[in-house]
C-alpha cells in the first residue's frame, strides 16, 4: 500500500511538472544535441549549402579602447562581437517560441562564421572563469552568436602634424574561407550596429567619433569577400606636449637672450649661458624623438623644436662675433696709442688716447694736454679722443667729466650687435611663432 501511495504521488508530481512545462524544451530531459539534431546533419558545410549565400548580420559593442601606441603604430580593443544568422538544421518544436542558451562547448559542434579580424596583430577570446562564448538558439533556427574579443590591431598613422594630429583608425572584419557568393557580412542595424560605452576614454586622445562601414575585398587568388569596418577619430590631447616641450623649448631660447644683456668682456658667463641652452635644447628633442617612431619624413614639433636650436645656436655665434670683433678693435686701439705717443714731445700740448680702462688718476694726470691730431674718419666710431685743456678745474668741474667719463665706459662695453640682437632675435622668434600655431592648429 505505501508504495502504491508513492507512485501516486510521483504521478501526481510530473502531471504537475508536464502542465507547468509544457514548452518541450524545457521539458527535455535528453541530450541537447539530439533536441538540435546535431548528429544528422553535416555541419562541416555552411546552411543552405549550393543555394544563394547566407546573410550573417553582425553588431559590435566596444567596451574599451585599451591603448594607442605611435611606436608600433596599433591599438588595442576590447570589445562584444555578435553574429546573427539562421540555420534551418537547428530548429526544434517549441509552442511559446523560447530560445535556448548554450556556452561555448556546444560550438565546437556545429557551424558557425569564420570572421577574422584583417591586419591584426594578436587576438584572443576572454576565458575567465571560462571561454566568454554565448549561443543563443530560435526555435525557427535563427541564432545569436556573442563573444568577448580583445584584439591588437595596425592603425596606418600621419604624424607629419604631431602633436597636433588627429588619428583615424580602422578595426576590419571579414570572412576567411567563404567569397561574397556563400557567405554576405553586412551591419545588422545600419550605423546603430556599433554601441560603445560611455566610459571609454584616452590619456592622451580625445574620442570624436565612432561609425561603420562596409565594402568588398579582391583577392587575386581566392576572389571577393565582404568586409566590415569599425571607423574611429582620435584627436590628441596637446596641453601635455605644451608642458613637456613646447614651454621648455621656448624658456631655453628666451635663456639665450640673457646673454645679449651681459658684458661682452665676461667670456665665461656668456659662453656657459650658450653652451648650457644648446645642450638642453638636445636634449628635449632627444627625449621627444625617443618615444616616436623612426618615420622618414618631418613632424611638426621637429619643426618648433629645430628652430628653437637654431635659435639658441644663433645666439652662441653671436658672442663668437661680438668677441671678434672686440679683439680686432681692441688691437687697433693698441695700435693708434703707440702711433700718438710720438707727440709727447710738444712743449704746451699733447695728444692723449684713452680706453675704458684709465682711472681718475690717469685723467686728472691729462691736464694741459691738448689735441693735435685728429684720429682717421673710419675709426671715429671705435676710438674715444680725450682733451683737457690746462686750466684751473674745480673739483665740481673734475666730477661731472668722470661721470661722463664712466657713462662712455658703459656704453662702450655694449657691442652694437648686441644692441641689434635684443630686437632682431625676440622679434623673428614672436613672428615664427605666428606663423606655426596659425598652420597647425
Amino acid at each position: 500500500r505505501a508504495q502504491r501511495h508513492r507512485t501516486n504521488v510521483i504521478a501526481v508530481f510530473c502531471s504537475h511538472i508536464f502542465k507547468k512545462n509544457h514548452d518541450l524544451t524545457k521539458a527535455w530531459k535528453g541530450k541537447t544535441e539530439q533536441l538540435l539534431r546535431v548528429d544528422e546533419h553535416d555541419f562541416t558545410m555552411r546552411p543552405a549549402f549550393g543555394g544563394p549565400a547566407i546573410p550573417v548580420g553582425v553588431d559590435v559593442q566596444v567596451e574599451s579602447l585599451d591603448s594607442i601606441s605611435e611606436v608600433d603604430m596599433d591599438f588595442t580593443m576590447t570589445l562584444y562581437l555578435r553574429h546573427y544568422w539562421k540555420d534551418e538544421r537547428l530548429s526544434f518544436p517549441s509552442t511559446n517560441n523560447k530560445s535556448m542558451t548554450f556556452d561555448g562547448r556546444l560550438v565546437k559542434k556545429i557551424w558557425v562564421p569564420d570572421v577574422f579580424f584583417v591586419h591584426s596583430k594578436r587576438s584572443f577570446i576572454h576565458d575567465t572563469t571560462t571561454d566568454n562564448i554565448m549561443l543563443r538558439v530560435f526555435p525557427d533556427g535563427h541564432v545569436l552568436y556573442s563573444m568577448r574579443v580583445t584584439v591588437t590591431a595596425m592603425c596606418n598613422m600621419d604624424f607629419s602634424r604631431f602633436p597636433l594630429d588627429s588619428q583615424t583608425c580602422s578595426l576590419e572584419l571579414e570572412s576567411y574561407a567563404y567569397t561574397d557568393e556563400d557567405l554576405m557580412l553586412y551591419w545588422k542595424n545600419g550605423n546603430e550596429s556599433l554601441k560603445t560605452d560611455e566610459k571609454i576614454s584616452l590619456s592622451q586622445f580625445l574620442i570624436q567619433k565612432f561609425h561603420t562601414t562596409s565594402r568588398l575585398a579582391f583577392y587575386s587568388s581566392t576572389g571577393w569577400y565582404n568586409r566590415l569596418y569599425i571607423n574611429f577619430t582620435l584627436r590628441r590631447h596637446i596641453f601635455f606636449f605644451l608642458l613637456q616641450t613646447y614651454f621648455p623649448a621656448t624658456l631655453m631660447v628666451m635663456l639665450s637672450w640673457v646673454s645679449f644683456w651681459i658684458d661682452r668682456r665676461a667670456v665665461p658667463a656668456r659662453v656657459s649661458l650658450g653652451i648650457t641652452t644648446v645642450l638642453t635644447m638636445s636634449t628635449i628633442i632627444t627625449g621627444v624623438n625617443a618615444s616616436m617612431p623612426r618615420v622618414s619624413y618631418i613632424k611638426a614639433v621637429d619643426i618648433y623644436l629645430w628652430v628653437s636650436f637654431v635659435f639658441v645656436f644663433l645666439s652662441v655665434l653671436e658672442y663668437a662675433a661680438v668677441n671678434y670683433l672686440t679683439t680686432v678693435q681692441e688691437r687697433k686701439e693698441r695700435k693708434l696709442q703707440k702711433r700718438f705717443s710720438c707727440t709727447c714731445g710738444i712743449p704746451h700740448s699733447k695728444t692723449m688716447m684713452l680706453d675704458g680702462n684709465y682711472s681718475e688718476s690717469d685723467a686728472n694726470s691729462l691736464a694741459g694736454y691738448t689735441r693735435n691730431q685728429m684720429a682717421p674718419e673710419e675709426e671715429k666710431q671705435e676710438k674715444i679722443i680725450v682733451h683737457l685743456a690746462m686750466s684751473n678745474e674745480s673739483n665740481s668741474s673734475r666730477k661731472r667729466g668722470l661721470k661722463g667719463h664712466v657713462g662712455l665706459r658703459i656704453i662702450q662695453n655694449t657691442h652694437a650687435i648686441d644692441k641689434y640682437s635684443r630686437l632682431i632675435f625676440p622679434g623673428t622668434y614672436i613672428f615664427f611663432n605666428l606663423i606655426y600655431w596659425s598652420v597647425f592648429s
